[in-house]
């Protein structure tokens, strides 16, 4: 069985120019996604496809279109839309496939492409291993009479709009807020005002003009200081920040005081429990911090650690059948709302619980202090083997013992650098810190 050459945790990623992001492999992926998609079901199956405004997205665009019209499958292209923006309109419109082409939080000079099945759900490994098995074959063009054919879907933004306000209670009104939304100059410069807007709060906007080069340029998620300014400069209650391609959140309270996703994880969840709905738990990941952790448990929930990335977080409540999980980073998951990450929705289900109680975020959150985690990385020397260091074993037996149950550790090797990353999180700031350069120094005596 082939191995996956090309596909990482959440679809393909890297720089334009430079392989595999090149329009000749994004042809022949286009193609051997459209003959996979041929193959397993049959007939003449049609795709959607979506993007963030980075420059490369019109090439990469074309590229796919020419590839899967090659394989004889139709294309319905949005322009730019968020991707769980994608995710919906392909469930919606009986999509057999839909296709993001955004490379997330990323510069402009990146780019990636990635799918979600028919049901608006990420595709599991063994569909991308058929993919990079069909990428080895030689292309099978179809003929002239059987080649795909591509529109353009022009009511695309207006109808995930509608699909985010739909999340919540239809009787609920945002009137008397002031929002500012940075959208980051990303997929959702158009659509995250107007959900807002509609939805009756006064909307002030940042990060909503994308050039093609400027995405996530000191805006957006990853860049939350431009949202605190403008929450400050404008007097808004609440800021909302979303990254390029509108999957993850952070948000900024009229203090200017940053949540995590963390932090709205937990909220999220009280919200619900609030409500008299059952909640049996929340998936988070190996760096969800501790303090939300026992909040949550402390409500009596269950709550369950996966692998860094949403992706992970994802087949977790899809095992247990949950509903709620995330990551500090903002990505948040509430299956009862949507099949995948969104940022609005996300945003939204906080703001729905802010107007529901009357209370702040703040308050919300109120005795739930998240601890301070330290994070060091330390450089492997080539062929060294962490595992065996007992040094290292030692360190960790002795810091597991002085923090107890008011602080954790976490080691772990980098997917892509030779680099071994050491956190520890304590209620004491110096504790962590003490702590952590212990470990880090054992690991690089080993």
């Amino acid at each position: 069985m082939s191995q996956r050459r090309f596909f990482g945790t959440d679809g393909i990623r890297g720089t334009v120019g430079q392989p595999p992001i090149t329009p000749d492999f994004v042809l022949r992926l286009g193609h051997a996604v459209g003959r996979v998609l041929v193959q397993r079901d049959g007939g003449r199956p049609s795709v959607l496809i979506g993007k963030d405004p980075r420059i490369s997205g019109y090439m990469l665009e074309s590229a796919l279109e020419a590839g899967f019209a090659s394989a004889g499958v139709d294309v319905l292209l949005t322009g730019p839309l968020p991707t769980p923006g994608v995710a919906y309109l392909t469930r919606a419109l009986r999509q057999r496939l839909g296709v993001v082409i955004s490379a997330s939080h990323n510069p402009f000079a990146d780019n990636g492409i990635k799918f979600f099945s028919a049901h608006g759900e990420k595709l599991p490994d063994d569909w991308e291993i058929a993919v990079e098995a069909a990428l080895d074959q030689a292309p099978q063009w179809v003929d002239s009479r059987g080649l795909g054919k591509a529109r353009r879907l022009d009511d695309a933004q207006g109808r995930y709009v509608e699909f985010c306000k739909s999340t919540i209670d239809g009787k609920l009104s945002l009137r008397g807020l002031k929002i500012v939304v940075d959208a980051a100059n990303g997929a959702a410069y158009q659509v995250a005002p107007s959900v807002f807007h509609e939805l009756g709060a006064e909307v002030v906007s940042i990060g909503v003009s994308p050039d093609g080069f400027n995405i996530n340029e000191g805006v957006g998620a990853t860049h939350p200081q431009a949202l605190v300014r403008a929450v400050t400069e404008h007097r808004a209650d609440i800021g909302v920040a979303l990254d390029g391609d509108a999957d993850r959140l952070q948000l900024v309270d009229a203090t200017g005081r940053l949540f995590n996703g963390d932090e709205l994880l937990y909220l999220m969840a009280a919200d619900r429990l609030a409500l008299g709905h059952a909640v049996p738990g929340a998936v988070g990941t190996l760096m969800t911090n501790l303090a939300v952790e026992q909040a949550l448990r402390a409500r009596g929930l269950e709550f369950v650690r996966a692998k860094v990335g949403d992706r992970y977080v994802l087949e977790e409540l899809q095992a247990r059948g949950w509903q709620l999980g995330g990551e500090g980073s903002g990505h948040l998951l509430a299956l009862d709302k949507h099949t995948t990450g969104d940022g609005i929705i996300s945003a939204l289900q906080v703001l729905q619980a802010v107007v529901r109680s009357g209370r702040s975020v703040a308050e919300l959150l109120d005795g739930v202090t998240l601890f301070p985690q330290v994070l060091i990385n330390v450089r492997l020397r080539a062929g060294q083997d962490w595992k065996s260091n007992a040094a290292l074993a030692s360190a960790q037996e002795a810091v597991r013992a002085e923090l107890g149950d008011t602080g954790r550790l976490l080691i772990r090797a980098s997917g892509t650098e030779p680099l071994l990353r050491v956190m520890v999180e304590a209620r004491d700031a110096a504790v962590a810190d003490r702590c952590a350069k212990r470990l880090a120094e054992a690991a690089q005596a080993g």
